[in-house]
């Protein structure tokens, strides 16, 4: 895991420093509705405070997801995931009331959140418990510090997306090293299926305009917000349907 972290950040700085289009900003979609600008990619962060909300009262809950965790602390990790993924479904929609880059950083600040403590995720089920939860708080703040790096070089005119890209893709690739790494519960093929999610968020994002021109209902935004909540509920699924393994099994 360290290996590919030390490469992507190195790949990424070997590329050119890339700032913040500012067309990122024109979304396909900016129709109102009930006096809310940008109805559908407002609208749409519903579902990410469906799933955080969700996923935090089941953990929070001692008779929940008993089957899920053989240590009770490898709850927190998870714990720190779905609330950056309720965080998210108000800094989104913040931002996309009034799209620009000061408003981008409270959209992309609680995603930094969930990127980190998918990370901490993996080290904790997959190499060491303690590690992981030590980890924790720094993932987190890398992750963070990558948007607010991002954000202080734009204000400074030459704002540069490497790091912030660097750990989105290394969040993304952990949940396959999940695949290869000694599993502790059932269910492991669920990284990739949440990995498929982020990978349709993304392709959703790219053709926003495209989808929206041929739909006239729906944009490809609106469509990546909603693929990124059901890769949480994914999330939330595996947790309450995973077992542990077998000692023997694992051993193996």
């Amino acid at each position: 895991m360290l290996g590919v972290a030390l490469g992507i950040t190195i790949l990424a700085f070997r590329l050119p420093p890339k700032p913040q289009p500012a067309s990122y900003h024109q979304f396909a979609d900016r129709r109102s509705w009930l006096g809310i600008p940008n109805f559908g990619n407002v609208a749409s962060n519903l579902a990410f405070a469906i799933v955080g909300l969700w996923g935090l009262w089941l953990l929070l809950k001692p008779d929940k997801l008993q089957t899920a965790f053989i240590d009770p602390r490898e709850r927190r990790p998870y714990m720190v995931a779905f609330f950056g993924l309720l965080l998210t479904s108000f800094g989104s929609s913040y931002y996309h009331l009034a799209p620009s880059n000061s408003r981008l950083v409270w959209d992309r600040l609680p995603m930094a959140i969930v990127f980190g403590s998918l990370i901490a995720v993996i080290i904790t089920e997959r190499i060491s418990v303690g590690a992981g939860l030590k980890l924790l708080p720094f993932l987190v703040a890398i992750a963070a510090g990558s948007v607010l790096q991002w954000y202080r070089d734009e204000l400074h005119g030459h704002g540069d997306l490497r790091p912030y890209a660097a750990v989105q893709l290394n969040s993304a690739l952990a949940l396959l090293i999940a695949l290869v790494l000694k599993p502790r519960y059932s269910r492991s093929y669920d990284f990739a299926i949440v990995f498929g999610f982020y990978l349709l968020a993304k392709i959703f994002e790219t053709a926003d305009r495209f989808i929206f021109a041929h739909t006239h209902y729906i944009s490809g935004h609106t469509m990546k917000h909603l693929a990124a909540a059901a890769a949480g509920y994914w999330i939330l699924r595996m947790l309450q349907l995973r077992e542990p393994l077998p000692e023997e099994f694992i051993a193996h």
